[in-house]
């Protein structure tokens, strides 16, 4: 289970927010927190894996709460790390600006769906178990992780086509849940052995996750999810 802190200090929304949460397999609401101090109380006793910030408190904002998150981490070296979202109304770049020098992994502006909550929190939950599964990181995987590279910038193998490459990635997008291959050639028009070799070269590059699928008889089915 991935454990997740709420963070916002409207009672209602942050009720919304731990639906969204609690409705998405694999995730759990360890707390929810309504001010800065208690945000930072509850990442102190429940040690959250993910915590979704919102900007404008009653006591202070969600960016000194996560670089107050940063320097306790950094006091104590064997605390579990705390990776944040920002979940907020505020627009200002220089706000945006001042959350992603603190550290944010993303910054969601409300109002926003409960797909577009759950798809950011797949991405971080995925970037973590990468993370943690490397003892050296490759180039690909730090450009996974950091974003420096665009969807679809990476040199794909003789015989794929950059345009059917972004059409799969649109289609696996719009199917958060993930879909088989037949059901992505289905949605994209593609002949299903077409449609495999993207979604496996995507897996190979750690874009897409995997899972199988066991039926009652036969080999278990493959299932393709946008991670990256």
């Amino acid at each position: 289970m991935t454990k997740v802190l709420v963070v916002d200090d409207d009672f209602m929304v942050a009720k919304l927010h731990s639906r969204y949460v609690a409705a998405l397999e694999g995730f759990s609401v360890v707390g929810v927190a309504h001010s800065g101090a208690e945000a930072l109380r509850a990442a102190e006793q429940l040690r959250p894996d993910i915590a979704l910030l919102d900007v404008y408190m009653p006591d202070m904002d969600g960016i000194s709460v996560l670089r107050e998150l940063r320097a306790a981490e950094e006091r104590d070296p064997g605390r579990t790390p705390v990776d944040a979202l920002f979940i907020t109304a505020a627009r200002e770049a220089e706000v945006v600006r001042s959350a992603l020098r603190a550290g944010a992994l993303h910054y969601l502006i409300k109002p926003f769906n409960q797909a577009a909550l759950q798809e950011q929190l797949r991405h971080v939950a995925a970037l973590r178990s990468r993370l943690d599964s490397l003892d050296e990181a490759r180039q690909e995987d730090v450009d996974q992780i950091f974003g420096t590279r665009p969807p679809g910038s990476r040199e794909l193998p003789k015989g794929l086509a950059a345009h059917t490459g972004e059409l799969v990635e649109r289609v696996l997008r719009t199917h958060p849940g993930g879909l088989s291959a037949t059901e992505c050639a289905e949605a994209g028009a593609l002949s299903r052995v077409s449609a495999r070799r993207y979604l496996e070269f995507f897996a190979d590059t750690g874009r897409v996750e995997v899972t199988l699928r066991y039926g009652g008889t036969g080999r278990p089915e493959r299932r393709y999810r946008w991670v990256g």
